[in-house]
């Protein structure tokens, strides 16, 4: 007699038919690197307690004064000073700076604070060289008017007196021709168009320096105002290549050795969108910037910060007119060298660089960019090195202590462009789908249909909800959500339900 089999009619039973399908490990979506805070310690005293001072008065990231120190030293000194770092390899000290944050981070405030000192001396400026100016307008009008009267003599003359009246006209009028009127002095430009750039530039014997805590010029570059984009001006402005410029109806600009300096805050959308502007990637614009992305302290600022002391605010003014005022007149620029100890810290740099720049090095993927790093690090040296001493800074060579505060600030500019570029060639639903997770993590839902989701999320990320199909596609893909079987239709019409999903366990914190 055979055992009956106890289990003989029941369907076999596995985990999955009572837990549902066993969850894999979840693939992590690409997470913010963890990115350095601005080092002031590297300035110098005087430069350090302004950017920190001024961080502290507004709540806002050291980061963006710190960038701006360096812009505001480099539109002092730009288009006056070139650093010769080895043999004929000279870089010109004037940088490009761009400052990602947010709405809401007091970026106008700490502009201000950072650049008024200039304004100050502009306005000096122009004060001074007003007689000049007034004495040169009337001479050049005189002699026009002698030019233009001696020509009309000659014109009129008897045949045997014309000629001599013709060449004392021709001769007034090359002295008329060579009377030039001085602009009025400017060093700070905001909103301006490539052309105007390029005659700001000459009338400013080759330098200017665009500050603005907006980032209305990448709209210009991209060609806001003609319909394509314009960045001649701009590359060979950091360069110091020369730039000639012949327009219909106006007198053709030269300029010899153009000094081009930006110091900008932009919203992050901004600095991630430049990449798309035609060419920008291309032709090197995009590698041309120092780029900082600081994490914003809105929501956790002190309401009562300590303000700005008067002596760290005097000081600081004071330095930069010095220094400003010093060099506004040069117009051969001064050259300025590495001491042995500094070439050597240079040297040891550019190898760290060249390393990491070959297949699979940490530079690789921002090639064009980095490739600039060590020029870039050559220029911040000298900054730091005219800050350091603005009295006489030209007359002596760089010192190794200085250089290798700027190869921490050139680490620091490294890790930013990384995430930047990052950020640049990111996929869309990327920064979407983190900020549902983030969501989930912090207001755990087992189980919810995208509608319910949809309620909990910020407008201002996801408008409607067809603008979570992307995030959720992808925590699906990575396994961080299960989309649930729909339920059976009733025959009946009407709206489908709205789908349904399971979040990874481990989004779902255990009782107990």
């Amino acid at each position: 007699m055979s055992t009956p089999d106890l289990w003989e009619g029941f369907d076999a039973l596995t985990p999955e038919s009572i837990t549902g399908p066993v969850w894999d490990e979840p693939v992590p979506l690409k997470v913010r690197r963890e990115l350095p805070t601005f080092p002031v310690h590297a300035l110098p005293q005087w430069l350090g307690a302004m950017v920190g001072a001024v961080a502290e008065e507004t709540q806002t990231p050291v980061d963006l004064a710190g960038c701006l120190a360096l812009s505001v030293i480099a539109t002092a000194a730009g288009g006056r000073v070139v650093v010769c770092v080895r043999g004929r390899w000279r870089e010109p000290v004037n940088i490009y700076t761009a400052v990602a944050l947010d709405p809401g981070n007091r970026k106008s405030a700490v502009f201000a604070l950072m650049t008024q000192p200039l304004l100050a001396v502009e306005k000096r400026l122009v004060e001074l060289s007003g007689a000049v100016r007034a004495e040169a307008e009337t001479t050049a009008r005189l002699a026009k008017a002698a030019a233009d009267k001696a020509a009309a003599k000659a014109a009129n003359a008897e045949p045997d007196k014309r000629a001599d009246l013709t060449a004392e006209a021709i001769s007034l009028a090359q002295t008329a021709e060579s009377l030039t009127v001085p602009a009025k002095p400017q060093l700070v430009a905001d909103d301006i168009t490539p052309e105007n750039l390029a005659t700001l530039l000459t009338e400013q014997n080759g330098r200017i320096s665009v500050m603005s805590p907006e980032g209305g010029i990448f709209e210009i570059i991209a060609g806001r105002y003609s319909g394509t984009p314009n960045m001649e001006i701009f590359l060979k402005g950091h360069a110091g290549d020369m730039v000639r410029v012949n327009r219909q109806g106006r007198d053709a600009q030269h300029i010899e050795q153009p000094a081009v300096t930006m110091g900008l805050a932009v919203q992050p959308e901004v600095l991630e969108s430049i990449g798309s502007i035609k060419g920008a990637d291309g032709r090197g614009l995009l590698a041309r910037f120092l780029y900082a992305q600081p994490e914003s302290l809105v929501g956790r600022r002190n309401l009562t910060p300590d303000l700005i002391p008067d002596a760290v605010a005097d000081a600081y003014a004071a330095q930069l007119a010095g220094l400003t005022t010093a060099l506004v007149d040069w117009t051969d620029p001064a050259v300025l060298t590495l001491t042995p100890e500094a070439d050597a810290v240079m040297h040891a740099y550019q190898k760290v660089t060249e390393s990491r720049l070959g297949k699979g090095g940490s530079l690789a993927a921002i090639v064009k960019w980095a490739s600039k790093r060590d020029g870039a690090v050559a220029r911040i040296a000298a900054l730091l090195h005219l800050a350091t001493h603005p009295d006489n800074g030209w007359t002596r060579p760089i010192e190794a202590s200085t250089m290798a505060a700027a190869t921490e600030l050139g680490d620091y500019f490294t890790a930013h462009a990384q995430h930047v570029f990052d950020a640049m060639g990111a996929d869309p639903a990327q920064e979407a789908a983190g900020l549902v997770l983030t969501q989930l993590e912090s207001s755990p839902l087992p189980v919810f249909t995208k509608r319910e989701l949809f309620r909990v999320l910020s407008r201002g990320d996801f408008p409607t909800m067809a603008d979570l199909d992307p995030a959720l596609a992808l925590l699906e893909e990575h396994g961080w959500l299960r989309q649930q079987p729909p339920p059976p239709r009733n025959g009946r019409g009407g709206r489908p339900p709205s789908p349904r999903y399971e979040s990874h366990p481990s989004l779902t914190p255990r009782r107990g």
